[in-house]
């Protein structure tokens, strides 16, 4: 049985347990409400509230590129796979480049957060 099986397994685990741990990180910071802020959504751990603030935007922009890094390596592995078995076809092609799009994608939104005010 080969390790590159643990792979695709261990992405979705690191990464949702890494910005959750963000984000429970920042809610030692909702502590104070805001008058302003009496909406029903207000209280709500989302990513965008949590990637903005000097601690926890260092760890989100790392747990987003490595698990882009992780996207790139599982979708040519799994390009790769797909030759090796079958012929090259236009449909895997564009999941190689659908994958890469995707963790382009993630890489921007873990480096370049806006400050919400």
């Amino acid at each position: 049985m080969s390790l590159w099986m643990i792979l695709p397994v261990s992405l979705p685990a690191l990464t949702i347990t890494g910005i959750w741990v963000v984000c429970l990180n920042y809610s030692g910071y909702i502590v104070k409400k805001k008058p302003w802020a009496s909406n029903l959504c207000s209280d709500v751990l989302i990513c965008s509230k949590c990637g903005t603030l000097p601690p926890e935007s260092c760890f989100f922009s790392l747990i987003c590129s490595t698990g882009s890094f992780m996207v790139m390596v599982i979708v040519l592995l799994r390009y790769a796979h797909v030759i090796e078995k079958h012929q090259n076809c236009v449909l895997n092609t564009a999941s190689l480049s659908t994958g890469w799009i995707c963790a382009a994608g993630l890489i921007m939104v873990g480096n370049f957060q806006v400050q919400l005010t």
